[in-house]
């Protein structure tokens, strides 16, 4: 049974809600998503397609294939998504509520910086990989 989560960005004027299958958190190493998030971004992946209230999300193209979220306003990173697929990856601090993530999967492990390193024990995948794993 799905799981219904809510978050707001920073400032308060957008609200995503979306359903969540697991309650499994990701890490991306790389380079855009650190760049995008000025470290490796953590989050929850949904195949249901979130609903805003409030200010819509501004987007951008960050490649031929996948799309970013945010806040027009506070600039707060509310999805990345697969643009062929229903497919998105919501940054798990977005979240209201502390919920019992279960941190399980690390992609683009060859791209992770030597200065930082989690100690989870965690599925790893390089960017072949995961594409060829995760679609």
């Amino acid at each position: 049974m799905p799981l219904e989560k809510q978050g707001t960005c920073l400032c308060g004027a957008t609200t995503l809600r979306i359903l969540i299958d697991e309650p499994q958190v990701s890490a991306c190493h790389c380079s855009m998503c650190r760049k995008w998030t000025g470290g490796p971004l953590l989050c929850v992946h949904s195949d249901h397609a979130p609903t805003f209230e409030g200010r819509a999300p501004s987007v951008y193209d960050s490649s031929e294939w996948a799309q970013r979220g945010f806040c027009g306003q506070c600039g707060t990173h509310l999805y990345y998504r697969l643009t062929d697929k229903t497919s998105y990856a919501i940054p798990a601090g977005l979240f209201d509520g502390d919920e019992a993530w279960d941190f399980n999967l690390q992609i683009f492990v060859e791209q992770k910086p030597a200065w930082y390193c989690f100690a989870n024990q965690t599925t790893e995948l390089t960017g072949e990989q995961a594409f060829e794993q995760l679609g």
